[in-house]
C-alpha cells in the first residue's frame, strides 16, 4: 500500500480497489456495505437501492453534455444497474469563487432536463463556495434512492459459466470525447459523449427477462475494468470476441494514434450485462429498439476456466490476455 494517495487511486483500476479494500472497507465494514453500484436495503414492502457519486470532470462542458447532466446520469445509472427505478436524488455543489453564473445556470438546466427524462426528482441539496484555486470550477456530488423491481437480483458476484456478455452500444466515446476536448494531443475528430440516463433501457431489459445476473455501467476504467471486477467477484473467466465489440470509427482512429485500448476508455451511457446465453439474443433484439442501445451486441461469454481473467479472441483466431487495469487509466475523466 502506498504511503500517499496518488492519481492512480482515483482512476478505477487496481489501486482504486486496493484503496477501498484496505482503508474504507477496513473501517466501514457492515452487512450492507457493497462493491456493487448501489447498496441493496431491505425495507417493509420491498427493497431499495441507495448510492452516491462525486463528479469533478474537467472540462465541465463537453460535446454531448456537461458536469450537470453527467451527475444525474451517473447516479440514475448506478441505481438502474441494481434493477431499481430511480425515485429521488440529492445534490451537493462545491463551487470555485469566480465561477461564471451563466455556466452554473446551464449546469442546473441540464440537471433539470436529465432528471425529468429519467423520471427522478431532486429533493435536497447543499452549496459550498470555495476560495479561488481550491477547486477546479465546480464539483457535484449526487445521492440517489430507488425501488428495486420485484424479481430483480443483480450483483457483481452472480455471473455464471455459460452467461453471455452484452454491451448496450459502442464503447469508449465519453473518454475519447474528454481527451479530445482537453486538446492535449492536438487531434481533431468528431466524437460526442454517450452520456445518457439508462433507467428506460434497464426497464426494457426486465420486461424481457428477470433472469439478468449482472448489470454494470462502464464508467471509470471502461468495459475492460468492469469485466475484470466481475471476473474477480464471481470467480469466473471471461472470453471476448474482439470483432464483436462495437467501437465508433473515430474512436478507433484516435486510439490507434495514441496507442489506447477502447475497452479501457470510459463510457457514460453504456451497460455491461451478464445473462444466460439462452436469453441473450432476445435481450439484444429488445435493446436494439431502444433510444440509447441501438448498437447493442453480444461480445463474449463466461467460462469456468481462467477464473479472474479476461481473454480476447483476435481477428485471426488467436487468444490473448486482456491486460489487467493498473496505474492511472487515461484519459482521466474524474
Amino acid at each position: 500500500m502506498d504511503k500517499t494517495v496518488t492519481l492512480a487511486h482515483g482512476a478505477g483500476g487496481k489501486q482504486t480497489s486496493e484503496l477501498i479494500d484496505k482503508v474504507f472497507k477496513e473501517h466501514f465494514a457492515n452487512p450492507e456495505l457493497t462493491s456493487d453500484d448501489a447498496a441493496v436495503l431491505q425495507v417493509e414492502g420491498g427493497k431499495l437501492a441507495f448510492t452516491t457519486d462525486g463528479f469533478i470532470v474537467s472540462p465541465s462542458e463537453f460535446p454531448g453534455g456537461n458536469i450537470g447532466k453527467l451527475s444525474i446520469c451517473g447516479t440514475v445509472n448506478d441505481l438502474s444497474c441494481m434493477g431499481a427505478r430511480p425515485l429521488y436524488l440529492s445534490c451537493a455543489f462545491v463551487i470555485e469563487e469566480g465561477f461564471p453564473m451563466d455556466k452554473l445556470e446551464e449546469i442546473a438546466t441540464s440537471m433539470e432536463k436529465t432528471a425529468k427524462e429519467a423520471g427522478v426528482r431532486i429533493v435536497a441539496g447543499d452549496t459550498k463556495v470555495a476560495g479561488k484555486g481550491q477547486v477546479d470550477g465546480v464539483f457535484i456530488t449526487t445521492t440517489g434512492i430507488g425501488r428495486i423491481l420485484e424479481g430483480a437480483e443483480t450483483a457483481g458476484n452472480k455471473a455464471r459459466p455459460g452467461d453471455a456478455v452484452i454491451v448496450t452500444g459502442d464503447i469508449g466515446r465519453h473518454g475519447c470525447t474528454i481527451l479530445l476536448e482537453r486538446e492535449d494531443f492536438g487531434i481533431e475528430a468528431e466524437v460526442t459523449s454517450d452520456c445518457a440516463p439508462l433507467w428506460g433501457t434497464v426497464e426494457d431489459m426486465f420486461s424481457v427477462t428477470k433472469e439478468i445476473h449482472v448489470i454494470r455501467d462502464a464508467t471509470r476504467g471502461g468495459v475492460g475494468t468492469v469485466l475484470y471486477e466481475i471476473a474477480e467477484q464471481s470467480q469466473v473467466g471471461i472470453r471476448l470476441n474482439s470483432e464483436a465489440i462495437p467501437v465508433q470509427d473515430n474512436v478507433k482512429g484516435v486510439c490507434g494514434m495514441l496507442g489506447l485500448e477502447p475497452l479501457y476508455l470510459a463510457c457514460e451511457g453504456r451497460l455491461v450485462i451478464f445473462v444466460p446465453k439462452e436469453q441473450a439474443n432476445q435481450l439484444v433484439e429488445k435493446l436494439r429498439q431502444g433510444k440509447y442501445s441501438a448498437n447493442a451486441a453480444i461480445i463474449g461469454e463466461v467460462t469456468e476456466e481462467m477464473a479472474g481473467r479476461v481473454v480476447m479472441t483476435t481477428e485471426i483466431g488467436a487468444e490473448t490476455l486482456l491486460p489487467p487495469p493498473r496505474g492511472e487509466l487515461l484519459p482521466r475523466i474524474c
